[in-house]
């Protein structure tokens, strides 16, 4: 393996030296190249990855002393692979090369370690010792929220200053790290649960309304809002080309006669706080040069009156046909409102494509046009085929900046192809779903072949949710408004988590609100494929987990304040209720989440759409659909199955219902045929509730 390219010498390079050669450039980079004495270095040509964040190394906040040392050494780990040996028995992590945003990490844990030093009086790396790792890992354990994973990657940070030292024509003679020699677990926290298992789930009070106007606006507003794009586009197109000429002034004068003939307002934009003329909308609408409209509204003392008298909207003739429960959901769509909506409906889609899925929101900013094909027949399913950056590799084990294609591709139930349609209505064949200069609508746009960033699509997600509340009042929908999340802002990490949540805890819940795809579980997890060993099949059987311990918890309560349960797995229930106490306050890993589950003893899971709980033994579950199945399909209870237990809350749930449908029964507006199978209905449950208190064993029963 070639570990350096021939034009590139080993020794302390020349200040014009490109920072990265030309053999190391992905994808075709044709922008321009940092050379060696600058103060910022651009890792653009390595960097191939549309959600990666475009960053640059810094080199004027190093300490002035040790900037050259870090220079040099981080030249040195762009540009040459380190030698096999250095990774024999270490973590697939710390490849022979590696990817631009680790090298960019990697050299900012330098500066760290450099100004740490500087501030002790070290003024040159080769004075760096041994207590100086030791002090410098101990300040890192001391950092607030500083976790193992945190603390291990910075440490792992300065392993490579050491490592790139030993490959160095020129070195500093670095001491190796003291972890290298004596281990890691004496320099790292205790280790704890981390990465998304520590994700808070957004709160079904948020999520519900939230999905709901991400589905509508996918749904029924995208027709109504990407026309009003186009005829944007347009009358913008005929604003910035339209000669100015006396024909186009006469229709400009015509145009503003008619208004103040007929008293109508002239139409405007907000500018700071101030009604200034909507010039360009009225360019292409009279086909008149952006010249003569600023002179006449701007300059003409008359026009200036009218407008100041008569601001207005400026509508476009566009139709609308969405509807939220048979209105219109706006009267029309304005010429300045529509980029803003452009965005909503980018983010709406992004919305539904990261929930519906399950996928990381890197992988959905890396998904390109024609990524889910409509399958050869109508019994196959829609699947997505998108690219993995984080884990590819070359075949020599180095990153792969470009990526790979999926393995196996996401299954992509209706609502994820339909975002996946919108998308690919607003960016070119084959351009990235989310490409930054695609979604700016009027703005500056962005470097090709780069996604929107995800600092970006947070401030989208705010301005959304703040959108669609504005909108659920005006449509008198209050129920509909999106409460703040308890947890704090949404961002776009958080949906996985959501997803996992719902699925173990709401079967047939949330996620069926406008959707009818069958079970959520399979239909999600049958994308992944068994390479990801932290794909959605980790959270679901985490959450799975969390929900069982729960559910446990609950029913000890109950059974220690005197409360009964009833059913054919009573007896179940009540032992693994008795085992509880193992599990408070457990943070469960994949594996611990796994052996819970699995445990016919232990799997106690709670319906509240049935009213029961299953006490799930597969040998006995009626709900089973294949062979293995290792949870229970909540969404297909069977009344007779030999799982069900009830609680006195299930039964006094029951009660509630029963009285709930005597009540709609009553109504007046309740023709006889359905008020009399309410009726019936509600006397089912209640010969259910009746049924659990006369057979439910209470704790002093089974202490007898």
């Amino acid at each position: 393996m070639s570990t350096l390219p021939a034009e590139v010498s080993l020794t302390v390079p020349a200040a014009d030296t490109p920072v990265v050669p030309a053999a190391f450039f992905v994808n075709s980079y044709t922008g321009p190249v940092s050379r060696y004495g600058d103060d910022a270095w651009s890792m653009d040509p390595m960097n191939a990855n549309p959600s990666t964040e475009r960053v640059r190394v810094l080199w004027k906040p190093f300490p002035a002393l040790m900037r050259e040392e870090c220079r040099y050494l981080a030249w040195l780990m762009i540009n040459i692979a380190l030698p096999d040996i250095f990774l024999e028995g270490r973590a697939p992590s710390m490849r022979t090369r590696q990817s631009a945003a680790t090298i960019y990490r990697t050299v900012l844990q330098w500066r760290r370690f450099a100004t740490w030093l500087d501030k002790r009086g070290v003024t040159s790396l080769t004075a760096c010792t041994d207590e100086h790792f030791r002090d410098y890992a101990l300040s890192l354990n001391r950092k607030l929220k500083a976790n193992r994973n945190t603390v291990g990657a910075e440490l792992a940070c300065l392993t490579r200053l050491w490592m790139f030292d030993r490959t160095s024509p020129v070195p500093l003679y670095i001491p190796e790290p003291p972890w290298e020699r004596e281990g890691g677990d004496d320099f790292l926290p205790a280790a704890s649960v981390g990465g998304e298992n520590l994700t808070e789930a957004i709160s079904p009070e948020t999520m519900g309304p939230l999905l709901i106007w991400a589905l509508r606006v996918v749904d029924d507003f995208a027709e109504d809002i990407l026309a009003a794009w186009a005829e944007n586009r347009r009358l913008t197109e005929i604003a910035k080309t339209a000669p100015r000429t006396k024909e186009g002034l006469a229709r400009l004068n015509t145009y503003l006669a008619d208004l103040a003939e007929h008293d109508r307002p002239v139409p405007t934009i907000n500018v700071n706080g101030r009604r200034l003329a909507a010039s360009l909308y009225i360019a292409g609408l009279t086909g008149s040069a952006l010249a003569q409209v600023n002179i006449a509204t701007s300059r003409r003392q008359r026009w200036r009156e009218y407008l100041a008298a008569h601001p207005g909207e400026c509508p476009l003739p566009s139709p609308i046909n969405g509807t939220v429960d048979g209105a219109s959901w706006t009267p029309s769509i304005d010429f300045d409102e529509v980029p803003l909506l452009m965005r909503h409906l980018g983010t709406a889609c992004f919305i539904v494509l990261t929930y519906l899925t399950g996928m990381r929101p890197g992988e959905v900013l890396g998904l390109r046009s024609g990524c889910c094909p409509d399958p050869d027949g109508p019994s196959q399913r829609h699947v997505i085929h998108g690219y993995v950056y984080k884990t590819a590799v070359d075949e020599d084990g180095n990153h792969l900046s470009i990526g790979e294609l999926r393995d196996v591709p996401w299954v992509a139930i209706a609502p994820a192809v339909a975002a996946i349609r919108v998308l690919e209505r607003i960016v070119p064949a084959g351009e990235l779903l989310f490409g930054s200069r695609f979604h700016q609508f009027g703005g500056f746009g962005r470097r090709p072949k780069v996604a929107l960033r995800a600092e970006t699509l947070r401030e989208r997600m705010e301005n959304f949710v703040d959108w669609a509340s504005k909108l659920a009042r005006r449509l008198d929908r209050p129920h509909e408004v999106i409460p703040p999340d308890p947890h704090g802002a949404i961002g776009t990490g958080r949906f996985r988590r959501t997803l996992a949540w719902h699925i173990a805890r709401r079967p047939g819940g949330l996620i069926a609100l406008a959707i009818q795809y069958g079970h959520m579980r399979t239909a999600v997890s049958a994308g992944y494929a068994s390479r990801s060993r932290d794909g959605i099949h980790d959270l679901l059987d985490i959450e799975s987990a969390r929900a069982t311990a729960d559910t446990l918890a609950t029913l000890a309560a109950d059974r220690a304040a005197g409360g009964g349960i009833s059913g054919p797995a009573a007896r179940r229930a009540i032992l693994a209720a008795s085992q509880a106490p193992a599990f408070e306050g457990v943070a469960f890993t994949a594996s611990q989440a796994r052996k819970l589950l699995t445990n016919t003893t232990l799997a106690v899971h709670d319906n509240a759409n049935a009213f029961l709980a299953c006490v799930y033994n597969p040998d006995k579950a009626l709900c089973r659909l294949r062979a293995g199945q290792e949870t229970p399909s909540l969404d297909r209870c069977v009344s007779t199955c030999a799982n069900i237990v009830r609680t006195d809350r299930h039964a006094a749930q029951l009660t509630l219902k029963a009285d709930e449908f005597v009540k709609q029964a009553a109504s007046e507006l309740v023709p006889e045929p359905l008020a009399g199978r309410l009726r019936n209905h509600a006397a089912g449950l209640r010969d259910l509730a009746n049924k659990h208190y006369r057979e439910r064993i209470t704790i002093s029963e089974v202490s007898a």
